[in-house]
């Protein structure tokens, strides 16, 4: 199945993110927008939390092309000026959601795999690896302390 429509333009803007060290950045912008449709909140969050895991170095099993998607599939959801501006009222989020099904099922494989791997952690080291600090620049800084 081929990659949504406006979607691929932002594969590259992902890789640059990633490189770039501004991860931390996206995953404040995705907790400020934070879907309320139901499930895809949960599979936003579960998104959010594996890019948290391997941001903080806990969780290493996702392909780079899987986390690439994921990323941009995030950003795509931030993005206001995606296929369909999100202020247009009723319809702004239809692309955003499109998008995020498609990403949903390119890398459910993965998603399952770091599921599996969230159930075999003990609960209060999930509470540190998928906690968001205050900023996004203190998320940042974690990373280079170690």
């Amino acid at each position: 199945m081929s990659a949504p429509w406006n979607f691929t333009r932002f594969l590259p803007l992902a890789e640059r993110l990633l490189s770039r060290g501004r991860l931390p950045a996206l995953l404040f912008a995705v907790a400020r927008k934070g879907p309320k449709l139901g499930q895809l909140r949960e599979d936003v969050r579960l998104m959010q939390a594996l890019c948290l895991a391997w941001w903080r170095g806990e969780y290493r099993a996702v392909s780079p092309k899987a986390l690439v998607t994921i990323v941009a599939g995030l950003l795509y959801f931030v993005s206001p000026l995606d296929a369909i501006p999100d202020w247009l009222l009723g319809v702004g989020l239809l692309d955003d959601i499109a998008v995020l099904g498609w990403v949903l099922k390119t890398v459910a494989d993965e998603l399952a795999r770091f599921r599996t791997w969230r159930e075999n952690q003990a609960p209060e080291r999930l509470r540190v690896v998928e906690r968001l600090p205050a900023t996004a620049e203190a998320l940042r800084l974690e990373r280079s302390e170690h």
